[in-house]
């Protein structure tokens, strides 16, 4: 695992670090040649969403995405974006290359990984497909998120009422 992906880790909700860490591990175990899997983006605070949100509407570029600060899973540290690293130095977003030749591509590989441990991935939503995303189910609901309480770190409290 890259120093790049550990801090992005370390930076998602603690509920879910270890669990990551599991995902990516595996992810890489997996992948037998040349790719490697690399967290791209974690949490991200209501400010860099807001850049994000504003690209291609009040600021140059290709609109990014729909979510407003406060909407995206992101802001709680419970999503992940993924590229695969190529020999450990071109990033890829290749969602049908086959690095390893063993007939399944590679980031198809790792959205199995992901969804063994309850991640919904980006790529099988209807409208807007977000092919590097992935978030973990059961925690994919902003609008009960955004109510909860934060700790001293920034970090939502999760309480038994929430899974209700």
């Amino acid at each position: 695992m890259d120093n790049y992906t550990k801090q992005k880790i370390n930076r998602l909700h603690p509920s879910i670090q270890a669990e990551v860490i599991t995902i990516v591990n595996e992810c890489n175990t997996a992948l037998k040649g040349k790719a490697k899997i690399r967290i791209t983006q974690g949490f991200r605070t209501f400010e860099e969403q807001n850049l994000l949100y504003n690209q291609g509407r009040t600021h140059p570029g290709k609109k990014i995405t729909n979510a407003k600060p406060g909407q995206s899973i992101h802001n709680y540290g419970f999503a992940v974006d993924i590229c695969l690293i190529i020999e450990d130095k071109i990033a890829s977003w290749d969602t049908a290359k086959d690095w390893d030749n063993d007939k399944i591509a590679d980031w198809y590989e790792c959205v199995k990984i992901f969804a063994k441990f309850g991640w919904e991935w980006g790529g099988n939503w209807k409208k807007f497909k977000d092919l590097p995303h992935f978030e973990k189910r059961g925690h994919n609901n902003w609008r009960k998120l955004i109510k909860l309480k934060q700790d001293t770190n920034g970090y939502v409290i999760l309480k038994k009422e929430y899974y209700a």
